[in-house]
């Protein structure tokens, strides 16, 4: 079985800049990542130059991200499409086999949601599989429920199985975090045994739950009660998180997504990140050793 890497998200417009400051910490893979669209980025360059700062150093693209709202493709979303489809076609360029972002989302509730995303991932997959590619969608509401919202519907396991269902190809699955999960007061752990198999990519990304102000105050009230966090500050165990993934044979990375933190921010932002990659490193059980032949 290969190593679960450890590495972090990074914005794909800014790696140039960023990734040699940030490879002498030790990272194992970086998710490069994209705002609503890759217009102006010249993939194929980008990728020549990540190779390049990348080559002396046993690091791995993950994944690439785009994340915007595909289905309706309106406003600053018109390029969402055709940079999926980018993404997809110079994946291989990056070494990468797998595409992330959104769902995207139409007016109204998630139901009415599925026939575009049907029509609209039907085709991508179709795209992505002709070229090796996985696709694989964040968990995260977006500050939307069932009802209603304007990014994505990959946010509920009811909407997952409607999702895989609508689209029942092998090459989708979920860009998976145990945080999106406990904002909306879920318990990660048997939802990652459940779907575990469909589980392409994992955000390296933590909560911590402020019972007792739910208990007093409930989820609607004046004040928060669930804070995103880095690995290592939240209320997770990812010992449990790492056995399940390796008891499933998984063996992709867990990409820090960071700059959430409410206390590991700012100045303290990369202290926060890189207490997350060496922690999450002990909780995988440390580096490779290999046994007495």
């Amino acid at each position: 079985m290969k190593q679960i890497r450890i590495g972090t998200l990074v914005g794909g417009g800014d790696a140039v800049r960023v990734l040699p400051q940030i490879i002498p910490h030790c990272f194992e893979s970086f998710s490069l990542t994209f705002w609503q669209t890759t217009q102006g980025v010249d993939l194929k360059e980008l990728s020549k130059r990540i190779k390049e700062l990348t080559a002396e150093h046993d690091i791995v693209i993950s994944s690439l991200g785009i994340f915007g709202n595909v289905l309706t493709g309106a406003g600053d979303n018109q390029d969402t499409l055709a940079s999926w489809e980018r993404l997809i076609d110079h994946a291989g360029d990056f070494g990468t086999d797998l595409v992330a972002g959104f769902t995207g989302r139409m007016p109204g509730s998630i139901d009415e949601s599925l026939p575009r995303f049907g029509e609209v991932f039907g085709e991508l997959a179709r795209r992505a599989e002709a070229k090796g590619v996985k696709l694989a969608f964040e968990n995260c509401d977006m500050g939307g429920t069932w009802q209603s919202g304007d990014w994505n519907i990959a946010h509920n396991p009811t909407a997952w199985e409607m999702m895989f269902n609508a689209v029942p190809a092998a090459n989708i699955g979920l860009q998976w975090e145990p945080c999106h999960q406990m904002v909306s007061l879920i318990d990660p752990i048997p939802q990652l045994r459940k779907w575990v198999d469909k589980i392409f990519n994992v955000h390296g990304k933590d909560a911590t739950i402020a019972w007792d102000i739910v208990r007093e105050y409930g989820i609607h009230g004046p004040k928060e009660f669930v804070w995103h966090r880095t690995p290592g500050f939240g209320d997770t165990n990812w010992t449990d998180i790492i056995t399940i993934l390796r008891q499933a044979g998984y063996e992709g990375s867990i990409d820090i997504e960071g700059w959430h933190d409410p206390v590991y921010r700012d100045e303290l932002e990369m202290t926060g990140q890189v207490h997350g990659l060496n922690y999450l490193k002990r909780c995988r059980g440390g580096d490779f050793v290999p046994n007495p032949v």
